[in-house]
């Protein structure tokens, strides 16, 4: 009996940290994540990605709202300057950060996210990150970049409105 309730465990614990297993539920978290950002962009939240790849794809899965990349060959200081002043103080009434970044789940994405996420916060500027914290555990297996959910946005954009009905 002790081991059922380890193998129990041990799967809840993997679920917890690497998302679940079934494609369905792990596509079904990650539209309700994409659905919430995709609102807030229109509401004129700009999602900060690093080039040109993941704003197609995020234009394929239906964000339609301003989408700001990192690279442009400014250095970082001039670029966090532009965007703290474009958005710093944006307001949507929606009470929420004013920024929605989402960086690669590689290492070198992980490294911008947090070196971009202390610069702006070290100026009072919250960050929202859910999108890529949700998109790092469920997503996972189809890649480690933003560009590569670009070949399931079909099945993603069909959760996300499924979702709205």
């Amino acid at each position: 009996m002790a081991k059922r309730e380890d193998s129990s465990n041990r799967s809840e614990n993997r679920d917890r940290v690497n998302g679940p297993a079934n494609r369905d539920i792990r596509f079904e978290k990650a539209a309700k994540a994409l659905k919430k950002a995709i609102e807030r962009n229109r509401l004129g939240h700009p999602i900060i990605v690093e080039g040109l790849k993941d704003v197609r794809c995020l234009k394929a899965l239906g964000f339609l709202g301003k989408i700001e990349t990192i690279n442009r060959g400014w250095d970082r200081s001039k670029l966090i300057a532009n965007l703290y002043e474009k958005y710093g103080d944006f307001d949507s009434g929606d009470g929420g950060a004013p920024m929605i970044l989402l960086m690669d789940w590689d290492r070198t994405g992980g490294k911008l996210q947090t070196s971009i996420r202390n610069r702006l916060e070290s100026m009072d500027v919250k960050i929202d990150e859910s999108l890529r914290t949700c998109l790092i555990k469920v997503m996972k297996p189809e890649g480690r970049t933003v560009e590569s959910l670009e070949p399931h946005a079909k099945s993603l954009l069909e959760k996300i409105n499924s979702l709205q009905e």
